[in-house]
């Protein structure tokens, strides 16, 4: 059965104390979800500038890295679908990697895309495939799974017939390399994300779900809106063939995640609202 799951970034805000992490998980529990997707930027102690450069992309990691993570997802019973790390930390020491996976009891690994990297670049792109077959194949030999998350970026041209992400997918070799599908990102960026998860087939190893468009209630000035992230339902994106397609093939978990324009600016009461999409649309 697909676990329904929680992205850790969802709850920087709200798990900053031992207190309040032990009740948060609780009601993400009480909501309805199985298990959690962890960031090694948010479970261990990080320094101030990667805080300040993760909160200005939008994401609020919070304060909470010098937590006991594995205890108090244990004491939630909240099962640790994933592991998000950078590459860069993977190559420097794959075996510290593979003990960070094993101390959460999970066998995925997941590259949440390059910073300061230009997927326009082709040959950029191919050395990228070949790092991430090479590091794949490492984790494999320990049982861990390597998985690619998308944002938008990847969705540039590399040539005149591919964007870097379809590069990515022709380019890396499917023993050592699956994937995670963010639908949100290829949506804002005008690529239809149900292709995108057809053409993934049985590699798209597990999906995160969000929904985009518009929450605003009072009258503008001008009949144009900005689009933004909201509860699961209350947007614009063809969710229930999604999630369809994601359980035709198999996926491990299913992981909401949004950064902001939460209901009542509450992340606690976003994921219970998209909790009941996902109890009617995931079984």
């Amino acid at each position: 059965m697909v676990i329904k799951a929680v992205q850790q970034i969802m709850l920087g805000t709200v798990t900053g104390t031992e207190e309040k992490a032990c009740e948060t998980l609780k009601l993400v529990k009480a909501a309805g979800y199985d298990g959690i997707e962890l960031n090694s930027f948010m479970v261990n102690p990080t320094p101030f500038l990667v805080r300040m450069l993760t909160k200005a992309a939008g994401m609020p990691t919070g304060k909470g890295g010098n937590l006991d993570w594995v205890r108090l997802t244990k004491e939630a019973d909240l099962k640790v679908v994933s592991l998000h790390k950078d590459l860069g930390g993977i190559q420097n020491d794959v075996n510290a990697a593979v003990q960070e996976a094993r101390k959460f009891d999970t066998h995925n690994i997941v590259i949440t895309g390059m910073y300061r990297f230009d997927y326009r670049d082709k040959s950029k792109v191919a050395k990228l495939c070949n790092q991430l077959n090479e590091s794949g194949r490492q984790l494999k030999e320990e049982g861990i799974h390597l998985l690619y998350h998308n944002h938008n970026y990847e969705f540039q041209k590399v040539d005149e017939k591919q964007t870097a992400y379809d590069y990515i997918i022709g380019n890396t070799d499917s023993d050592y390399v699956s994937f995670e599908l963010d639908s949100y990102w290829p949506t804002e960026a005008g690529v239809c994300a149900l292709e995108l998860m057809k053409k993934l087939g049985d590699r798209m190893k597990l999906y995160h779900i969000n929904d985009r468009g518009t929450k605003l209630q009072k009258p503008m000035m001008t009949p144009i809106l900005k689009s933004d992230s909201c509860e699961l339902g209350l947007g614009n994106m063809n969710l229930e063939a999604l999630c369809e397609q994601a359980l035709s093939v198999n996926v491990e978990a299913i992981v909401l995640e949004s950064h902001k324009n939460w209901i009542d600016n509450s992340p606690v009461k976003s994921l219970q609202v998209s909790a009941e999409f996902l109890k009617k649309h995931v079984k």
